[in-house]
């Protein structure tokens, strides 16, 4: 991974034309593949689209709301134990474990799955996986989730991610309960190749033509089945027969344990800010300029800390960030570190707005109200407006610029919150335009709540400004929606480079 902070790229700047190699494992691959129905991408599910195992999750949420009988883990345990020992095989565990629902609501379960997955799953998906399922959906693929996991646990991401079939392990459900017995068989190993195979034969999938991701070893057979396979986060055994059968293995490394060279890279770069802002105090005294010591410590910090965390951004629309100033900077917004790849963009000569909660924050809040920053609470309008007031006066007196999250909080996923109007209102008084910085996949480094930033290369198109002469109150809602408007589209439609 490279080590350069900034990438710009921009129609004014000579730039190689990028050649993007059509190597097996790779979405150039499948950008290039046929396309239609006919082609088949088949998706395990824990290791391969999620970091860890959704069964663990479900489990510990049972266990923490007491949801949970003591005699069913104990069978449980004993026969993970014989699992373990090669006393049992992994279809005998599955059944020995599907009894633990008997007498349970089918739509109560289904329910709980949804409940996990958006409190503890969702932050577990691989962007990778993501990226890679989005391929295939845009050739017109036949993209199925094939696990051995339960409707409860599959359905859901299933949903989230757009994917229509799905073949799991079901449990027999009888007037709406479940019997604790499972429907047919288990989709493990030979079950779920079985499973495949004639879902094949009846969906007309060409298996020479189709692609099948998976983690597990007990996936191998099903990996000479498919003429593209492709080992995903492989296990030991399905490793090995990949170096044979000179398989393309794909590694996901942007959920999961963080490695300790990561962690102490993160560290190092936010940390960084204490010389940097030491220089700052400096630069700010010699020159009797507050500003001056915060347009040095924001255009060194931001730099710093990604080039020592080792992320690269591409930005497409450089020029856009210069174009007019003071403006209001709007960026979408999925991770905690979103703001720090518009302030590292922006660089200078701006404020921002974030929300109440990180005031108390001892690194967030502290460096906020050095820099002028308005906490507003989004929870009552009449406060958040009157905590943004102090910012009208940068923009309008003193030439400031303001950047902002619009949709006010992290969104989870790939789609486009709405936009609050705070941001809008203050170009709108103060008479300065409106800038997009659209952020394509942040995710990559780190999930929605992470605070350890992972290597890896971040998308960006800054958009023209967008004058709000002619905005007016009775049209702002219209005039917001545009705006939003424009980054579904640029995430949907995403400019060459």
């Amino acid at each position: 991974m490279s080590d350069s902070t900034l990438h710009l790229v921009t129609e004014a700047t000579p730039r190689p034309k990028p050649v993007r190699l059509r190597l097996p494992g790779t979405i150039a691959e499948i950008e290039a593949s046929p396309a239609g129905p006919q082609v088949g991408a088949f998706f395990d599910f824990d290791g391969t689209l999620i970091a860890g195992y959704s069964a663990a999750a479900l489990a510990a949420d049972q266990w923490e709301r007491r949801d949970v009988d003591l005699g069913d883990v104990a069978r449980a345990i004993k026969g993970a134990l014989r699992v373990g020992a090669g006393l049992a095989d992994v279809t005998e565990f599955m059944r020995l474990s599907a009894r633990s629902w008997r007498g349970r609501a089918d739509v109560d379960l289904h329910e709980l799955g949804e409940r996990v997955f958006t409190q503890k799953i969702v932050d577990l998906i691989y962007p990778e996986a993501v990226e890679i399922v989005r391929a295939h959906q845009h050739r017109g693929h036949t993209v199925v989730l094939s696990s051995s996991a339960l409707p409860y646990q599959v359905r859901p991401i299933a949903d989230y991610l757009g994917i229509e079939e799905v073949l799991c392990t079901e449990l027999e459900v009888v007037d709406g309960m479940l019997t604790g017995q499972i429907a047919g068989e288990p989709l493990w190993g030979a079950g779920k190749s079985d499973a495949v195979q004639a879902y094949a034969g009846r969906c007309h999938i060409d298996l020479a033509q189709s692609y099948f991701y998976a983690d597990g070893d007990e996936d191998t057979g099903l990996m000479h089945l498919v003429g593209k396979p492709r080992p995903t986060n492989p296990g030991k055994h399905l490793a090995a027969v990949a170096r044979r059968r000179n398989w393309p293995v794909q590694r996901f490394t942007s959920r999961g344990p963080v490695s300790p060279a990561t962690r102490a890279r993160s560290l190092a770069g936010f940390f960084s800010v204490v010389p940097i802002a030491a220089i700052g105090g400096g630069i700010g005294l010699l020159r009797g300029s507050k500003r001056a010591a915060l347009d040095f410590v924001s255009e060194q910090w931001f730099s710093t800390l990604l080039h020592l965390a080792g992320v690269t951004i591409n930005v497409v629309g450089e020029q856009n960030l210069w174009a007019q100033r003071p403006a209001v900077f709007v960026f979408n917004h999925r991770t905690n570190f979103d703001g720090f790849i518009a302030a590292a963009l922006v660089r200078t000569g701006f404020t921002a707005v974030a929300k109440r909660e990180l005031e108390h924050d001892p690194f967030v809040g502290t460096l906020g109200r050095l820099a002028d920053v308005a906490f507003v609470d989004r929870g009552n309008t009449s406060r958040a407006i009157e905590s943004l007031e102090p910012l009208l006066a940068h923009l309008k007196t003193r030439g400031i610029s303001i950047l902002a999250a619009p949709e006010g909080t992290r969104v989870a996923g790939t789609a486009v919150g709405e936009f609050k109007k705070g941001p809008f209102r203050m170009a709108m008084a103060a008479g300065v335009p409106i800038v997009p910085i659209i952020i394509r996949n942040a995710d990559v480094l780190g999930a929605r709540g992470a605070t350890v930033l992972r290597p890896g290369v971040v998308d960006v198109v800054v958009g023209e400004p967008i004058s709000v002469t002619d905005w007016t109150v009775e049209d702002l809602g219209e005039r917001i929606a545009g705006v939003r408007q424009l980054f579904v589209d640029t995430l949907a439609d995403w400019p060459a480079q």
